[in-house]
């Protein structure tokens, strides 16, 4: 027992250390391209979405909403989501190499109710380390094929011709 403890808090560290360096990149078309801490993300307005798991039980996650984190960065909405910006979107990119995306129109709330945050937190714990530190939750979907797990990065595009 006394050889495992210290194993056992070294991990612990080990695993804490990796999260608290952890930052989710925004970047692409961005009028201010950011980087965000775990700690920023965590002081940032909080939403809740709900996602049925694959046994049809629904959990509730907690995070910030992507258009929150996307206004920060400058982009285009409300108002200025017009004319050619409606054809820019969101790229989530995942450690794993999973990609899933977004118009930026269907993340507006003066166009859309759709109800997509970046959750740090499930029925009030942080996520599993193997499934986070951040999952992109997209809220109402039939599959939740873009709800994703191990977030790191939000890149903003344009569709040109």
């Amino acid at each position: 027992m006394k050889k495992i403890l210290p194993l056992a808090l070294l991990l612990v560290s080990g695993w804490m250390w990796c999260q608290s360096g952890f930052t989710l990149k925004v970047s692409g078309e961005v009028s201010q391209p950011l980087e965000f801490t775990l700690s920023d993300l965590s002081k940032m307005p909080r939403k809740e979405a709900s996602l049925k798991d694959k046994d049809g039980k629904t959990h509730i996650y907690t995070g910030v909403s992507v258009q929150d984190i996307l206004a920060k960065a400058g982009v285009p909405a409300g108002k200025a989501l017009h004319g050619e910006n409606l054809a820019k979107y969101v790229l989530a990119k995942c450690t794993d190499g999973y990609q899933v995306l977004f118009s930026l129109a269907e993340l507006d709330a003066s166009i859309a109710d759709k109800n997509v945050i970046i959750a740090d937190t499930v029925d009030g714990k942080p996520l599993p380390e193997s499934k986070g530190p951040l999952r992109i939750i997209a809220e109402g979907e039939k599959k939740p094929a873009r709800s994703s797990y191990q977030l790191e990065s939000l890149m903003i595009g344009h569709i040109k011709n």
